[in-house]
């Protein structure tokens, strides 16, 4: 049996977007609440009955979770421009070593933007292959 699983937290933090013009709301200090996912994929084994703990799961993401909460992410080394893709793909990285069966981090900024990033070897889409990506305003 092949399974998804997706265990869930929470951090708050504060970033600036120097990446963005002058002006742009973004470049300002300000701080969300991020809800991050964290999925993991495999096959149960004959005889198995779950693919890992729940509990294993929030023990290696805790120490991450701890770096970050209530932080300034331009602070943190690696997140020195905090966008919402620059944090799932860290997260990823910090805990790809404890959670080997990671297929996905997902991000949410607020209610309503999100990043899902499913690590370093997913390829973009090349230029006339018919995906389109949309903007960070929801256009395309």
């Amino acid at each position: 049996m092949h399974v998804r699983l997706v265990k869930s937290f929470s951090f708050d933090a504060a970033h600036h977007l120097p990446c963005f013009p002058e002006g742009h709301k973004c470049r300002a200090m300000h701080g969300h609440t991020y809800t991050v996912d964290v999925v993991l994929e495999g096959a149960l084994a004959e005889g198995e009955h779950y693919l890992i703990d729940f509990a294993d799961v929030k023990a290696a993401i805790e120490p991450v979770r701890k770096r970050i909460d209530h932080q300034c992410l331009n602070d943190v080394p690696g997140l020195e421009v905090p966008t919402v893709e620059r944090i799932a793909a860290w997260l990823w990285e910090e805990l790809a070593a404890a959670l080997p069966m990671i297929a996905e981090i997902i991000v949410h900024e607020s209610p309503t933007a999100r990043c899902e990033y499913r690590g370093p070897a997913m390829a973009p889409a090349s230029p006339g292959s018919g995906q389109r990506a949309e903007g960070r305003d929801g256009r395309l």
